[in-house]
């Protein structure tokens, strides 16, 4: 296991992502926490702030208390400031928002309050992804991953339709009006903007009933809610949004299983079972095989979300569709050819190089 403490590269990349955010020298930045955030990130975030002229104010809040029927992870909707108003408004009035909470606050309730701002500020907000500081300094912010980030989201935007095909049988038809689209690089530099690092995907939340068709999951593809690598081959039968079957044989069908069914059984309905959003990643600094090198504790596995050329498949929230859950998976697959109205953003696992 690699020890977690400061080293001068860890801060150097701190800093250098700060400097990618725009911190200027009298910005105010909100360092939040929970008790049971990574210190050394934490430690890491206030020395760049520091370095860089800017004023630091940590606030830290206790883990709450687990209320869930299994385990919660991968969200990205911390419940951590349990809609503690004076944080908010606390962090409401910071320039920049560092997010070192541990399932990050881009999904949480709290986070349209604090993006509102107050006294004439408009806060921007990291989110530094729970991962050892070695996984952070690997996927340091590219600035030339914005413009393809950008030219992804604007051709998401304009579709009509997402297919997705693999040879291993994965068939999807995804249907885009009224979809939301988004986008991360690993930086936030405009005031109202959310981002996370690592980053460097494209996605959409499809609006309701507009996912239809046959996921299947090969040796080798990842579920990251349980941060691993599938052994056995899973099909997923996808009726208007939601898994309606799961097939497969061994230890991999039979968590996946377990865990839907864990949702369903303690929230009264299948919202867990529906598509959350897809879309493609664009990070060439992001590995596919990274989670072999470390410790579960280790990562939270944002960089497997980003590798270039993986097809994200994830289901839970998606407030598009007007649900709501904290069942969550992230499912990202290789070898995927993604179309976006014919035209194609991935072929066979490779990304498609950016057009004009």
């Amino acid at each position: 296991m690699l020890i977690e403490q400061i080293e001068h590269r860890w801060l150097a990349a701190f800093q250098r992502t700060l400097q990618l955010c725009g911190l200027a020298r009298n910005e105010v930045v909100g360092i939040v926490t929970e008790s049971q955030s990574r210190p050394v990130n934490v430690e890491l975030a206030e020395l760049a702030v520091q370095a860089l002229g800017a004023t630091p104010v940590r606030i830290r809040v206790p883990s709450p208390a687990l209320s869930a029927p299994a385990p919660v992870r991968s969200t990205g909707a911390s419940d951590a400031l349990q809609e503690l108003a004076p944080v908010v408004a606390a962090l409401a009035r910071c320039h920049l928002v560092l997010d070192c909470t541990v399932e990050g606050l881009l999904h949480a309730r709290e986070l349209p309050r604090i993006l509102q701002g107050a006294d004439g500020v408009v806060p921007r907000l990291l989110m530094v992804s729970n991962e050892h500081p070695e996984i952070l300094e690997r996927c340091v912010p590219d600035p030339a991953l914005e413009a393809s980030v950008r030219a992804a989201m604007k051709r998401l935007r304009g579709a009509a339709e997402m297919r997705v095909h693999s040879s291993a049988g994965t068939e999807l038809r995804i249907g885009l009006e009224q979809a939301r689209v988004g986008g991360v690089w690993g930086y936030c530099n405009k005031p109202g903007q959310v981002a996370h690092w690592p980053g460097g995907l494209c996605l959409a939340f499809p609006a309701a009933r507009q996912v239809n068709g046959t996921l299947v999951l090969a040796p080798g593809d990842v579920n990251l809610t349980f941060k691993t690598y599938l052994r056995d081959t899973i099909v997923c039968h996808i009726e208007d949004d939601y898994i309606v079957g799961i097939e497969g044989h061994g230890m991999d069908a039979d968590m996946m299983r377990g865990y839907y069914a864990a949702w369903a059984d303690r929230e009264g309905n299948r919202d867990a079972y529906a598509v959350s959003h897809v879309g493609w990643g664009m990070n060439p600094r992001a590995r596919w095989d990274a989670m072999t090198f470390y410790d579960k504790r280790d990562c939270n596995g944002t960089e497997l979300r980003a590798f270039a050329g993986n097809f994200l498949y994830s289901t839970g929230a998606n407030e598009v569709a007007g649900r709501h859950t904290l069942g969550h998976f992230d499912l990202p697959l290789r070898n995927c050819t993604v179309t976006l109205d014919g035209a194609a953003e991935v072929e066979a696992g490779v990304l498609v190089e950016a057009r004009s």
